[in-house]
């Protein structure tokens, strides 16, 4: 391409199509904060692993002291734009052109179009996403299956776009020999080609950002997000973005993370599955932690019912909007007795949600979106939103944050359920496939890490212990993967299964606990 910016290198094939949203100015705004921001990227990724290190040496996370005059203060948000005023169900999945359409027209509020943990990140996944989403705020998109055409309703969802964490690099694309930020690639490209066509149809440039663990870290999206909208001449405080409450750490920091994004934020998400998964990596050493099966884990075990509580209070006291996390439970169309089960369960999730104060939830598949928001109407009436709900009467301590219960029962079963899950998961992700119907549970990378970082630190907790007296080893583990990995295999599914079941083997039971899946998985797509 002869229209990259200098020291830019693209390592992938462009057709003519990817080069219509790989264009100049485009290019041009991931370089520019790409040389601005990424050395501060690079030193919070660091901090990180630091912070890892006094936790596996022992350290307690709490409150932080330096930030307490912020926790004090009365302070608001700015304003919410009327189109993110209604969030009451949520619908998220992967950008593929069938699931863009289907999710905006799947009568939910709002559309979280992920380009992270239920995508799988290969070249043609990301640039062909960003494609579809360009088509359909326009309402041109079209997608054609077995002689049916999907095309988009008049009235559509809201659009809100999840790009990759800050520990993910776009690997095509290097600047100064350097590859560029994932996130930074993914909202670039997203907010040249989209910004003012979405503003000039009532909406605007809204946000999920993930993964994030500390307020330092929200500050450098905020930064990003003032120099984009200078460069491409948008008022401050056009862009919008809701943080996913998803790590341990950040837990403790949900005031300072709204104050930070204060011009440009939409408020908080308690992001569940890797929450949990958060929990279990950063006390993976402590002999005293052990969680439970993961079926097990639910939203009103203690640490997580104090995370959603404070979650819910902060949000509301800093007039920000405060939406639940997603439920993994599916339709299950052909057995009506699994089914009612399933329904029973999305239908509690989503009503102790909107009794609780939430101004909206989750769901991952379009079949939900009715039953969801029926429950937020029972609640809701007429009314958009919930803000006037201020929860004086929750008090949250860290001691709380860190009530790891239940840790009882590990059984055989919830085992074979974790490698079974792991195995299936990587083998779909290396085919290209990032958010995937495992026994009627949709999974994601979230789902996934929980799975191999429950079975590392079993083997490794004198806790870890079945519920028939037997430790969990390495070589039980081992055992179970060849026999889990013939069922996965057997199933019909597409996956690169044997493949799948080595790295599951390595992640699980090697020495060293690898930060995320999908970072070595990347290397591989």
């Amino acid at each position: 391409m002869s229209n990259l910016p200098q020291g830019m290198e693209i390592h992938a094939e462009i057709p003519p199509d990817f080069a219509t949203v790989l264009t100049t100015e485009a290019l041009a705004l991931v370089a520019k904060l790409h040389r601005t921001f990424e050395p501060r990227r690079q030193e919070l990724l660091q901090a990180r692993a630091e912070r890892t290190k006094r936790l596996d040496a022992g350290e307690i996370p709490d409150f932080l002291p330096e930030t307490k005059a912020i926790r004090d203060a009365d302070w608001k948000i700015a304003p919410i734009p009327e189109a993110l005023y209604c969030r009451r169900v949520e619908i998220t999945g992967p950008v593929d052109a069938k699931m863009v359409i289907n999710a905006f027209n799947s009568g939910a509020d709002s559309y979280m179009t992920d380009f992270e943990d239920s995508n799988s990140p290969n070249w043609n996944n990301q640039i062909q996403g960003q494609i579809n989403l360009r088509s359909a705020i326009k309402h041109e998109l079209r997608f054609e299956q077995n002689g049916k055409t999907y095309a988009l309703n008049d009235k559509i969802a809201v659009l809100q776009v999840r790009p990759r964490g800050w520990h993910l690099d776009e690997k095509h694309v290097t600047i100064d020999g350097k590859r560029v930020s994932g996130g930074i690639f993914d909202f670039a490209l997203f907010v040249v080609h989209n910004a003012r066509e979405l503003l000039a149809r009532g909406a605007g440039p809204y946000f999920y950002l993930p993964k994030m663990e500390s307020h330092l870290e929200a500050r450098l999206w905020n930064d990003v997000f003032v120099m984009a909208q200078n460069e491409l001449g948008l008022p401050h405080g056009t862009i919008k973005a809701t943080v996913l409450i998803e790590t341990i750490l950040a837990a403790f920091e949900m005031d300072e993370i709204l104050y930070e994004l204060r011009d440009h934020s939409a408020g908080l998400n308690a992001g569940r599955w890797d929450y949990i998964f958060s929990c279990i990596k950063k006390f993976k050493v402590d002999k005293n932690f052990c969680l439970a099966d993961r079926a097990k884990v639910t939203m009103t075990a203690p640490f997580m019912r104090s995370y959603a509580l404070l979650l819910l209070k902060t949000c509301h006291h800093r007039g920000a909007p405060a939406i639940g996390g997603m439920s993994a439970l599916i339709p299950i169309k052909n057995d009506p007795e699994k089914n009612a089960i399933a329904m029973a369960g999305i239908i509690a999730d989503k009503k102790r949600d909107a009794e609780d104060g939430y101004d909206g939830g989750w769901v991952a598949h379009p079949g939900l979106v009715e039953p969801a928001m029926i429950e937020f109407k029972k609640v809701l009436g007429d009314k958009l939103n919930q803000f006037e709900k201020q929860k004086p009467e929750v008090q949250v301590k860290g001691a709380d944050l860190l009530n790891f219960q239940p840790e009882t029962p590990i059984t055989e079963a919830g085992l074979r359920m974790n490698i079974n899950v792991g195995i299936h998961y990587l083998g779909a992700w290396l085919a290209g496939n990032g958010c995937v119907p495992i026994h009627n549970l949709m999974e994601d990378a979230a789902t996934a890490e929980i799975s191999r970082s429950q079975v590392w630190q079993w083997i490794r907790s004198p806790k870890g212990v079945l519920d028939d007296g037997r430790k969990v080893t390495a070589e039980m583990v081992k055992g179970f993967i060849k026999e889990e990995l013939v069922k996965v295999s057997n199933s019909g599914a597409v996956g690169h299964w044997n493949r799948a079941a080595e790295i599951f083997d390595q992640m699980s039971t090697g020495e060293s606990f690898e930060e995320f899946l999908t970072l070595p998985l990347y290397e591989e797509i």
